[in-house]
This record gives structure tokens, sequence and C-alpha cells, in this order.
């Protein structure tokens, strides 16, 4: 059996076929965190409504979904960070603009709905000019430190939101001396209130630093890992921080992904004092080709049809975010049941109780990292007696999941109360691969919307002319940044077709955290396009050495974007033209000369269809018949050359699988 009581001291015995074994905690009072999510949301700013307030409300509202305590979102630096990149608020020194991007709206909107949610920010690229030549932010401390405070600064004044934790380098080096020197800066600039996490990679060395350093100690107030298994090292404990799993999940969102994450949000406390773990990603927004497709507590891919899916995770994150909150406190009285499986429990100090349950099976919880170790489940009884102050309580809320069998599957379904007896004491029946809450809280809620639409797949045809004067978003609906940032773009000097664009905006490589390629690259589309034809206004800003394409067939993106395989139409200032059967130019189809030259408007247009292609120049053949026998599918594309500055507009293209 298990005894509950507020300050449990020693181990409580198990006792006949219903044992769960409690382990003393070092310290009773770590407060409850819950999880969090980094976001990758590129296609969920362009949700029609209402569907996009209904997506937002199942990830932020409390008690109605995931109920989500935190919010983590990436600063963006205009680098490949997975799936695409997002653009930084400062290009270039001297720039600066806050209303890039789509991390600002989504930080207002889960505030909007929970003005309790603790945001945190990190970067994991950097623009180029920090960098001054080398890959490395690190140059110059105190810069790279500026840039990171404006933007917490900004976050306040530009939009009024309170950034609460801010991170060092995503699962990269980090510098001691530019740790020390970031928190003088944050202190300088009033800040003391935002705390610092290092150093999102793993628990060393950052935490032997922190033993061997005194004053990054004292600075650095929560230490983070990613993917941990739910384990940590001896340093980690000994410098009394408190231990966040800051990166976790990462699995798709079917029921072994839901089971992965049932599992760690009680283990990694159990296992490794993790009082938050954060769940990577927290939508999955993007195109589902892009690595890690439908890694997100649940999907919206499809803006174009209004469409998304609640998936499990989101119901197995309620299970624990809608009956704790920050500030609650796991007692010491939590472990792992004799048959498999492990509780926690867990109390605001008021009187209020929450033990959450699981079960989940080894192969029904294998995360996508790290490797876990064989174990075994099967169905116990198990049997919990409140002591103390919980002793006088006379009911719990009960709310279950099973996951497995389509004909057996609950997904965060309220039971009937739980009355517990004179003793304080209930048994449960428990089976694999179960998820329970029992709860004094009444407020849980398994919050529904209509159906939305139903799955559409991209439009075949689609035209975008890039005309919109004050336009709501930086970037154009549905193209998703590989490399490089496009934004909507004021000619203020062509007062005519041409005054409104989409432009390539970075001139330089930014401090790259993924294998960026060395062109800029946007995908839009559907992958399994096969025939299409594209039609795209092209504008070439860079004298003698620029260049532009449009392409389609584009089979790779995020951290695969430099090997990405297609059909690319290039023309190139110093009057040539070439067809590639891949982004970095190697497998060249056909080269030749034309006239084009810089800072004129060109229409291209690029036809595949079967096993052949060709391109247009204004409306006038330059090459055609071009055999193409891989891919045989994906995305169509506009680029450049190298990082440089080029326009596009009226972008056209009409397809078919």
């Amino acid at each position: 059996m298990v005894e509950m009581c507020t300050w449990c001291r020693g181990s409580p015995q198990s006792a006949g076929e219903a044992p769960a074994v409690g382990r003393n905690r070092r310290d009773p009072s770590l407060k409850r965190w819950s999880l969090t999510q980094k976001a990758t949301s590129r296609l969920l700013v362009n949700y029609p409504e209402p569907y996009r307030s209904q997506i937002l409300d199942y990830l932020f509202k409390p008690n109605f979904g995931a109920s989500l305590h935190i919010l983590k979102v990436e600063i963006g630096g205009d680098g490949q960070t997975t799936d695409g990149t997002e653009p930084s608020h400062m290009h270039y020194a001297l720039d600066e603009d806050y209303f890039r991007g789509y991390e600002w709206w989504l930080m207002k909107e889960a505030k909007k709905r929970n003005s309790n949610i603790t945001l945190m920010g990190l970067p994991w690229s950097f623009p180029g000019w920090l960098g001054k030549g080398f890959n490395w932010p690190y140059v110059n401390r105190q810069l790279t430190a500026y840039y990171v405070v404006t933007w917490i600064v900004g976050a306040k004044h530009y939009h009024d939101l309170d950034i609460d934790y801010i991170g060092i380098w995503n699962e990269r080096s980090f510098d001691i001396n530019y740790i020390k020197v970031l928190r003088r800066m944050l202190n300088y600039q009033g800040l003391q209130q935002v705390k610092i996490i290092a150093s999102d990679n793993l628990w060393e060395p950052i935490s032997a630093s922190m033993l061997h350093d005194p004053e990054l100690l004292e600075v650095i107030d929560v230490i983070g890992a990613h993917y941990p298994g739910t384990h940590t090292v001896k340093d980690a404990r000994l410098t009394k921080k408190k231990l966040w799993s800051s990166e976790d999940f990462s699995t798709s969102n079917n029921d072994v992904g839901a089971g992965c994450w049932g599992r760690i949000l009680n283990q990694n406390y159990i296992n490794g004092y993790m009082t938050a773990t954060i769940a990577w990603n927290l939508v999955a927004s993007y195109y589902e080709q892009l690595p890690y497709g439908r890694c997100g507590l649940m999907t919206a891919q499809e803006p174009w049809s209004g469409h998304y899916a609640v998936e499990a995770p989101i119901w197995i994150s309620a299970h624990t975010t809608q009956f704790t909150q920050p500030g609650w406190y796991y007692l010491k009285t939590v472990g792992h049941l004799e048959k498999g499986g492990s509780y926690v429990a867990l109390t605001d100090g008021l009187g209020n109780l929450t033990i959450i349950i699981e079960t989940m099976s080894h192969k029904h919880s294998m995360c996508i990292r790290p490797f876990l170790p064989y174990f075994n489940v099967s169905q116990q009884f198990a049997t919990f007696v409140l002591k103390g102050s919980f002793s006088e309580i006379p009911e719990l809320q009960v709310w279950y999941t099973k996951l497995g069998k389509p004909s057996e599957r609950f997904l965060f379904k309220q039971l009937d109360s739980l009355w517990l007896n004179s003793g304080g004491s209930f048994t449960l029946e428990l089976q694999e691969d179960e998820l329970f809450t029992l709860t004094t809280l009444t407020t849980g809620r398994k919050g529904s919307y209509p159906l939305p639409p139903k799955s559409q797949p991209f439009p075949c045809v689609y035209n975008d002319d890039f005309n919109v004067d004050y336009p709501f978003f930086s970037e154009a609906p549905n193209f998703a940044d590989q490399t490089g940032v496009f934004e909507y773009f004021m000619n203020i000097e062509d007062p005519g077709e041409h005054r409104f664009t989409l432009r390539q905006v970075l001139n330089q490589r930014p401090i790259t955290w993924a294998a960026d390629a060395f062109n800029t690259i946007s995908v839009i589309g559907d992958y399994q396009w096969s025939n299409l034809t594209i039609k795209c206004d092209v504008y070439i800003e860079t004298p003698e050495k620029g260049g532009v394409f449009i392409a389609g067939r584009v089979n790779k993106g995020g951290i695969l974007i430099r090997s990405a395989r297609g059909v690319f139409f290039w023309i190139f200032a110093d009057g040539t033209y070439r067809v590639t059967g891949d982004l970095a130019g190697w497998t060249i189809y056909t080269v030749g000369r034309a006239d084009i030259t810089a800072k004129k408007w060109y229409t291209l247009t690029l036809t595949i269809k079967g096993g052949f292609s060709s391109g247009l120049l204004n409306g006038r053949p330059l090459w055609k018949n071009v055999s193409v026998t891989f891919p045989k599918h994906g995305w169509a594309a506009i680029g450049t050359h190298s990082f440089e500055f080029a326009q596009f507009d009226n972008f056209h293209v009409e397809a078919a699988h």
C-alpha cells in the first residue's frame, strides 16, 4: 500500500497484492511547473477563425484541454532550427522590428487565455552580424547579451509580455563568461526578475561548472537538460537548483507518443527530480513531410481547409495540468508500482490533493529518444492510504485514460467519484496503458468544439500577389522559409505593379544551429505535387553575382535542406540561366545565356510533366524537354543563389498529383 501524507518520512511498506513502493524525496517542497512547449507553429497563424482560436483554446485555455502552464518560444535568429527559419528582431546591427514572425502573436494568445502562463525564450540561431565573420555567438559577449536583452525589453514594450526565463544557446556550447555578462546586463536593465536557464543540452558539463564556479552557480536559476530519459546526474542534484527536462517528447502524437508523454511526465520527477517537462513541440503546424512530422501535442497543418486534430497527448497533458498549478508541491510519497508504472502526488498546501498514476507499457511508451530499457507492466491492485490532514478527504474526482486497442480506448474520461473509507484508503485495479488522475479539484473539464472541416489537400491552383498594405504577419501565408527569410516588402519607388512584393531580406549567413543551405529557399504547397506549372515574377537586386530560382518537386526541407532534390530553374544577373536537379547545384541539366540583368523584373515559368520539364522567360521558351526522372513529387519553391536581397511577385501554381 502507499501512504499519502503532507510531510511523510520513511518509505511506506508494500502489502499483499497491491504494493506501490514510495521513496523518500530529498525535499518535499519542490514545485511542480508541469509541462511546456517550444513552438513550431508556422502554419497556425494562417488558420481562419474560428478554428485558429479553437486550436489555441485546446492548448492554453485553463480547464479545457492541455491547459499548459508554460510556453517556451524560439528567439528567432534567421537560421534553420529543425523545420524552418524564424526571423530575428534584429537582422542587422541597427535594425530592430518587434513584429516579425509568429512568436509574439503566439505568446499574446497564450497569455490572453492564461494570464499566469510562464514565458521562456531561447535562441537556436543568431543573426550573422553578431559573429563578425565567425559561426559563433560569443565573439563579443556584450553584443550578444545586448541582442538577447533587447528581445526581452521589446517583448514588454511592444507586446506587454513579461519574459520569465531566458536560455543560452539550444543544444550547443555555453560560455561561462557570457552567462555572467547576460546576468549583469539583465540586472542593469532592471530585469532582475528574468531568470536564467542553462544549458539546454546535457546535465554536464554545466552542472560541474556550476559546482566549481560560485558566481556561475549564483547566476543560473534552473538547470535544463534535453531528453534526459527520466534520469539526472549527481552533480546536478548537488547544485540544489531546480532541474527541468527543458526539451523532451519529440515523438509522433499517436498513442505511442501519448504513452511516452504520460510516462515521462510522472517519471521525470520520480527518477530525476525534474519539476518541469517541456515538450517539443507545441503543435504540429508545419508541412508534415518536414523532419519530425506530427511531433506536436496536436496537429494543425491545413490552414487552407481549417482542418485540425486534437490528438491524445493533449488529454495526457490534461491529467497533470488541469489538476496542478505552478507552486504546487510534490509529496515525498511518489514512486514506482510493484508490477510496473508509477505514481506522483501533489498538493497546493491548502488541503487539495492530486494523485496521478500511469501504467504505460514498454511497447506503447517509447519516446523517439533516448533508448528505453525493457520493463514489464501487468495487471495489479494498488492500495493508497491517505494520512494526516488528507485522511479526512471524503471523495476524490476520477479522470481516466486508456490507450491501446481502439475498442477499449478512452481519452480523459471522467468516471464516478471515488469515496474513501473511514481509514482514508482506497484500492484501484490497474491494467497496462492506463492513466488515472484522482483529485479533490472539481474544475476538470474535457473541452470540445464541433468537428472542424474535413481534411483537404493544398489547393491545386494557388495565387499570391503579395498586395498587402499593412500585413498582420511579416511572412506570406503557407510559404515556409527553410534557409533565409522572406518578408512582405513595399517598393516605395515603384508605384506600379510591383509596389508590394515578397523579399528575401538576409544578405549575410546567420550563426547557424543546423546545416543551413548556402542558398535561400522557401517551400510551399503539397508534397505530393508531381505535374505542375509554376509562374513567378522575379527581381535580382545584386548586380553581376546575384541569382534567383523557382523550383518544383522539392523533396526535402528542415535540417535536411542542403540535400534537397527537385527541378530548379535559375537565372543570374550575369546573363546566364541554369536548370539543376538539386538546390546545391551539383546536378546540372542544362545551361545557357539569356538577356538578363539585375534590377529588372522578369517572369519565370517552370513546367514539369512526367519525366520532362521546360522553362519560359517572359513567356518565351528558354529551354524545353529536359529529362527529369527524380524526384517524382515535392513542394514548389522560390529562392536565391546566395544570401542576397531579391524580390518575388505574382506567384502562381497549377498542379496535379
